[in-house]
């Protein structure tokens, strides 16, 4: 077995949606962005060789999934919607061993001049 977080990946940067996730009022009823960075591992050799779609997982489906997850169910903390998108991708595609997910809030309501609160979970498929 490859140890969790090695090997072959693909990778989704910089997904930006427009959510009601928080544990305030107000970011439930305005709403905010929120950036989604995500790596799932998927061992590639079989597309790779064969250069054949139906060898892999589709990057336009795993968005697809991180989309109906992120829309799906309104979270207080970050931490439980980055939760259930990984539980939502790997009951999705069973080719997938290992998440990094990272959800970037850049409208955190803290007092920032700059940047961005985030969280980051590593998650390996559940025996």
């Amino acid at each position: 077995m490859t140890p969790p977080f090695t090997g072959d990946r693909i990778i989704l940067n910089d997904l930006g949606f427009y959510g009601y996730h928080g544990l305030f009022e107000e970011e439930a009823r305005l709403g905010q962005r929120f950036f989604i960075d995500l790596q799932c591992g998927v061992d590639l050799s079989a597309p790779g060789n064969s250069d054949e779609i139906g060898h892999t997982v589709s990057y336009a489906d795993i968005f697809d999934v991180v989309k109906a997850a992120f829309e799906g169910k309104r979270a207080k903390l970050v931490e439980a919607l980055a939760q259930n998108i990984a539980t939502a991708l790997f009951d999705a595609f069973g080719e997938i061993g290992w998440i990094i997910i990272r959800i970037r809030k850049p409208e955190a309501p803290i007092a920032m001049v700059r940047g961005e609160a985030a969280i980051e979970l590593h998650r390996v498929r559940p025996a």
